[in-house]
């Protein structure tokens, strides 16, 4: 097993909900441990460069419009598998459809307000984290 690095935001509804220290600690329950974190109120723009790939989707201009209505918490996971360990802890993107016990299950309501996201590749990990952690930010912290 690898130990690998993942990015994961704790969204505006789970938040306002007091939801996020209950995310994060079945995170670090479920082997991942926080390694950079940070409360952000997202900005159009940031939301828009953020989910970029999802333009020209139908659901593009609610996503953002729902990712810039409070505060999230964005964070650097750390662990072994992290990205696949996340995605298992996530849970079904839409709530409805998640595994019991899931974050998405206890969390989320639906396919939009599911409570967290999670990056899906390596490569996109390390887009994500690039896109609100500085190499500086990450280079104090330890990988061991």
């Amino acid at each position: 097993m690898a130990k690998e690095r993942t990015f994961s935001i704790i969204k505006p509804d789970a938040v306002a909900a007091g939801n996020a220290g209950h995310i994060l600690q079945q995170l670090t329950d479920g082997g991942l441990r926080p390694v950079a974190m940070r409360l952000v109120q997202l900005t159009t723009a940031q939301a828009e460069g953020f989910y970029g790939v999802h333009r020209e989707r139908p659901f593009f201009r609610d996503l953002v419009k729902f990712m810039t209505s409070g505060p999230v918490v964005v964070q650097v996971l750390e662990g072994e598998n992290a990205i696949a360990k996340n995605r298992e802890l996530m849970g079904a993107t839409d709530s409805k459809k998640a595994a019991p016990g899931t974050i998405r299950q206890k969390y989320g309501t639906d396919i939009e307000r599911n409570a967290v996201h999670g990056s899906d590749a390596p490569e996109t990990a390390k887009f994500e984290i690039g896109f609100f952690f500085s190499g500086a930010e990450l280079a104090t912290l330890s990988v061991g």
